[in-house]
C-alpha cells in the first residue's frame, strides 16, 4: 500500500523536483517508510511506500529491463505469484520478489488487457518514456483511488487530491454542482470532484493519455453486472450447494488476502460481515470501537469482545468520547479530501488509529452488504409488494395525501410505495430532495437530478428485480463513493493498509449468480450469507441485524458542545455565502432523537462547512 503522484508535460518554467517533492509530502501518510522519484524531460513521477511485501525490494518507481517504461503502483495483487510464473515462462526477467513488477511486465505482455487478469486492489500508472504515452488503471470496485487533472500543457495525477493541489499549474476552485449533489447523496457523486478540473478515474476503468495531442481515452474493462440464477426448477443448484460454494470461495479469498511479510490483524464489530472474516483469517489481533459504556446500539465492543474470546483472538476495544469525536471531525474531513456526510467515517478513523499502533495491515468486512444483499432497504420491495398491486394513480393520490400528514409511522411507506424504484432509491443515503436542496442553497446550479445521474445504470439493470437493481446501483456508486472512500482514507491516514476480502473477483463471480431470493428472504437480508456464517459463528452472531459503525448523532448534535459547534458553523461567513438562513434554522429546529429528525441533513451541511474552512481558508477569513 502506497501513495503515488506525478505530472506529465515539459513544464520548464517550474522546478520539477521541488514541485514533485511537495506533492509527495502531501501524501507521506500513505507511505511513511520511504519515498523516491523518477524525473525525465517529459515526466515527473513520485512514490511513497508502506512496506508490506518484499520489504527489502520492490521500491518504486520500477523500470523495465530496457528502462523505457516506468511503473507507479498503489495496492496489492493477490495472484501475482501465478502471473509471475506465466510471465517468466514468456521470457520476462524480474529484478524483485514483490507484486509490483508483475504489472510492468504484464503490461508489456498483455497491454491494456492487463487489468482483467488482476486479482486485487490497485491504482497504477505506467509511463512509456520511449513512445511518450501514459496508461493508468483502477481496480474493479474502486478500492484504491486515482485522481487526475488534465490541464493545458500538463497532466497531473495522484492517489489523493491533496497531492495535486501543490502543483502551480492547478488553480483551486470549488465545483458548485458537486455540493448540490452531495446534499442528496452524502458523498461526492460526480466524476468531477469538489475541485473544478480534478476528476476521478471511475472503478473498473483504464485511461490512456497522449501528451503530444493532450488527448485521453477512457474505457471500462469491468462492470459489476448481476446475473442471478433461478433458485428452483430443473438444473437449479440447491441451497446447500450454494452454501458450500460460497463458503469455500470466501475462505479462499480471506486466505489470499493474508499474503504479507508483516503481521495482519482484523477489524471486528458486532456484525456478521467482520465476524465471518475474523473466523476465517489466520491472524491473532482484532480491533473494535464504540460510543458510550456498556452494551448498547452505539457500542459493539462487548459483542466483539465475546466473539474474540470464542475465536481465540487478542482484542483491543476503544471507547470514543464525545470530546474525541468532535476533535477528530476536522482531521477526518482533511483526510477525506472531499466532504463526507457519513458520520461512521469518524469511528473508522479511530479504529484504524488503534490498529496502526500495533500492525501495518488489517482485513475488514466492506463489500459484503453490496454483494450479498445486506442492507435492510433491499427488503423494501418485499414490504411494498402488496401495496404496489394497487393502480399507480391511486397510489399517487394516497401519497399526495400522506405528504400532508405529520411525520408518523407508515407515512414514508405510503409515499415511497407510490414511486417506482428509479425514483425512490438513489443509494443508501437519500437526504435532500431536489426541491429541498434548491430551497437550502443560495445559488442554484444547472445540476442534474439524482435520478438523471442514475438513469443509464437503472436502464442497464431493467431485467433484474427491484432489490437487485438497488444492489447494482450501490455497487456502482455508494460502494466506491462512500464505503471504500472512507475505508481507504481513514486507514491510510494512519499508514495502515486495509484489505477487503469480499471485494474479490472470485467472490463476486459467485455473488453475482446467487438467486435473488437467497439474498433477501422476506425481511431477512443477506440470507444465504448468514447460512454460511452459521457454520463458523454462534447463531447470535450470524443472525444479528446490521448496525454498521453506528454513531449517536442525535445526542452529539443536541449536547452543549455539539450545539455550540453547529451554531458556530451555521452562523459563519461560509454558511452565509452558500445557504439560506431560514432553511438552516429549520434544520437546527429539527435535530434530536425523534422520528423524522433532521440530524443527517444537518450533519451533511456541517461537514461541508468544516471541510470548506480547511481547503478554502482564504475564502473564510
Amino acid at each position: 500500500m502506497c501513495g503515488i503522484c506525478g505530472f506529465i508535460g515539459k513544464t520548464k518554467e517550474i522546478d520539477r523536483e521541488e514541485v514533485l517533492g511537495k506533492m509527495m509530502e502531501a501524501i507521506v501518510h500513505r507511505g511513511p517508510d520511504e519515498g523516491r522519484s523518477w524525473i525525465s524531460e517529459d515526466a515527473a513521477l513520485g512514490f511513497r511506500r508502506l512496506s508490506i511485501i518484499d520489504l527489502a525490494g520492490s521500491m518504486q518507481p520500477i523500470l523495465n529491463e530496457t528502462r523505457e517504461m516506468v511503473l507507479l503502483f498503489n495496492g496489492e495483487i493477490y495472484n501475482y505469484q501465478e502471473l509471475r510464473k506465466e510471465l517468466l515462462a514468456a521470457g520476462h526477467r524480474f529484478s524483485t520478489e514483490g507484486d509490483s513488477e508483475v504489472l510492468l511486465h504484464g503490461y508489456e505482455e498483455w497491454g491494456e488487457e492487463l487489468p482483467r487478469r488482476l486479482r486485487g486492489m490497485f491504482a497504477f500508472v505506467i509511463w512509456d518514456e520511449k513512445h511518450k504515452k501514459l496508461y493508468a488503471a483502477r481496480d474493479p470496485f474502486g478500492i484504491k483511488p486515482f485522481y487526475y487533472a488534465p490541464l493545458p500543457g500538463c497532466f497531473l495525477f495522484a492517489s489523493e487530491i491533496k497531492a495535486i493541489l501543490p502543483h502551480p499549474a492547478y488553480e483551486k476552485r470549488l465545483n458548485p454542482e458537486a455540493l448540490e449533489q452531495f446534499l442528496s447523496f452524502q458523498y461526492s457523486a460526480l466524476e468531477e470532484t469538489f475541485f473544478q478540473g480534478i476528476l476521478q478515474l471511475r472503478p473498473g476503468h483504464f485511461m490512456k493519455y497522449d501528451p503530444e495531442t493532450a488527448s485521453r481515452e477512457i474505457r471500462r474493462y469491468f462492470t459489476p453486472e448481476l446475473m442471478p440464477e433461478p433458485s428452483k426448477g430443473k438444473g437449479a443448484k440447491s441451497e446447500a450447494e450454494w452454501i458450500d460454494t460460497l463458503d469455500k470461495t470466501v475462505a479462499e479469498s480471506v486466505k489470499a488476502h493474508m499474503i504479507a511479510d508483516v503481521e495482519v490483524a482484523t477489524f471486528l464489530s458486532g456484525g456478521v460481515d467482520s465476524a465471518m472474516v475474523a473466523s476465517e483469517f489466520t491472524g491473532k489481533k482484532a480491533f473494535t470501537v464504540g460510543f458510550g459504556d456498556g452494551q448498547n446500539k452505539y457500542n459493539e465492543i462487548p459483542l466483539a469482545e465475546n466473539l474474540a474470546k470464542t475465536l481465540h483472538l487478542e482484542h483491543t476495544g476503544k471507547r470514543i468520547s464525545e470530546e474525541e469525536f468532535w476533535e477528530a471531525v476536522p482531521k477526518v474531513l482533511y483526510q477525506m479530501d472531499e466532504p463526507s456526510g457519513d458520520p461512521s467515517a469518524v469511528a473508522l478513523y479511530f479504529v484504524a488509529r488503534e490498529a496502526a499502533k500495533q500492525v501495518k495491515v488489517v482485513v475488514s468486512g466492506e463489500g459484503a452488504d453490496e454483494l450479498f444483499g445486506g442492507y435492510r432497504i433491499y427488503c423494501e420491495p418485499n414490504s411494498l409488494r402488496l401495496y404496489q398491486k394497487l393502480p399507480r394513480g391511486l397510489r399517487r393520490g394516497i401519497a399526495a395525501l400522506a405528504k400532508r400528514l405529520p411525520k408518523m409511522k407508515g407515512r414514508s411507506f405510503l409515499i415511497r410505495g407510490a414511486m417506482p424504484v428509479e425514483e425512490r432509491f438513489i443509494g443508501n443515503a437519500n437526504l435532500f430532495s431536489v426541491e429541498e436542496r434548491k430551497k437550502l442553497l443560495k445559488e442554484s446550479t444547472p445540476a442534474r437530478t439524482p435520478q438523471e445521474i442514475l438513469a443509464e445504470d437503472y436502464k442497464a439493470s431493467h431485467a433484474l428485480n427491484e432489490a437487485s437493481r438497488m444492489q447494482y446501483i450501490d455497487l456502482l456508486h455508494w460502494l466506491p463513493g462512500d464505503i471504500l472512500q472512507k475505508a481507504d482514507r481513514m486507514s491510510m491516514a494512519h499508514s495502515l493498509e486495509l484489505r477487503v476480502p469480499y471485494l474479490d473477483r472470485e467472490v463476486f463471480e459467485v455473488s453475482r449468480r446467487l438467486p435473488a431470493d437467497y439474498k433477501q428472504n422476506g425481511q431477512v437480508s443477506k440470507y444465504l450469507f448468514r447460512q454460511v456464517a452459521r457454520r463458523h459463528l454462534p447463531d447470535a452472531d450470524s443472525e444479528r441485524k446490521k448496525l454498521g459503525f453506528p454513531v449517536p448523532l442525535g445526542n452529539f448534535l443536541t449536547s452543549e458542545t455539539g450545539s455550540r459547534r453547529i451554531r458556530e458553523a451555521l452562523s459563519s461567513k461560509t454558511a452565509e455565502k452558500f445557504f439560506n438562513r431560514k432553511a438552516l434554522d429549520e434544520l437546527l429546529e429539527g435535530r434530536g432523537n425523534d422520528r423524522g429528525n433532521t440530524n443527517r441533513k444537518l450533519w451533511v451541511v456541517y461537514c461541508f462547512l468544516t471541510w470548506y474552512g480547511i481547503y478554502f481558508p482564504e475564502e473564510c477569513a
